[in-house]
């Protein structure tokens, strides 16, 4: 058995949807790990001599092993264990439109809601057009849940897991519009996690590691 010293370290921060993907992928995946929480103004420097990039998520799995981008640390952490079958390893082509899905949304989708987000922060009697850019992508996951419950297939998958942080932030910019939006089908889809122990559980808020140095394990035991 391991010893808690021997577990993975995955330096992470609450509501980052990157930290947030590659917890809720590690939660999933049944991996253990020892999380250590922080704040981006106060970076440990074992976190950056890990990873330069300075960013959350990181994930050390050994001394020759980190990984630094949140679709890697689930890809990790669902390549060691994938319980639910959430890479759909009966269809390979399942996989590759599932990774072209999540792709679309780390580069489009991100980019139209930075700037939807920006503009409801700052008044920007722009933000309509900037929501509407950001409602192409809104509008293909619907057309999905339309079609199953899930949004490759009737089975949750990794998709679903990559794309909700980042759905949850795009609910919170507008409330109101998204409550009344035509998008019945999403608001369920997401109040389906928001309201899971699943949810509960990986955003459970932890003491931050540089003042604590407490040995925190996270996952599914």
């Amino acid at each position: 058995m391991k010893e808690p010293t021997d577990f993975p370290i995955l330096y992470s921060l609450r509501n980052c949807p990157y930290a947030m993907r590659a917890r809720l992928g590690i939660f999933k995946s049944k991996q253990r790990v020892i999380i250590r929480d922080i704040v981006l103004s106060n970076k440990p420097d074992e976190m950056i001599t890990a990873s330069s990039k300075g960013e959350v998520p990181v994930l050390v799995v050994s001394p020759s092993l980190v990984i630094d981008q949140s679709l890697d640390v689930m890809l990790w952490a669902f390549n060691e264990s994938d319980p639910n079958d959430l890479l759909h390893r009966q269809d390979e082509a399942i996989l590759t439109e599932m990774l072209t899905l999540i792709a679309q949304f780390d580069t489009g989708f991100k980019t139209a809601f930075d700037k939807y987000s920006s503009a409801k922060r700052y008044h920007d009697e722009n933000v309509d057009q900037y929501r509407q850019n950001c409602e192409v992508y809104i509008q293909a996951l619907e057309q999905r849940l339309n079609e199953h419950a899930f949004l490759m297939s009737e089975n949750e998958s990794l998709a679903d897991l990559a794309i909700l942080p980042f759905i949850r932030k795009f609910a919170r910019v507008e409330r109101k519009w998204y409550l009344q939006s035509p998008y019945p089908k999403l608001r369920a889809w997401l109040n389906n996690y928001l309201q899971s122990a699943l949810f509960s559980k990986v955003m459970k808020d932890y003491p931050l590691w540089l003042e604590s140095k407490e040995v925190i394990i996270f996952g599914d035991k």
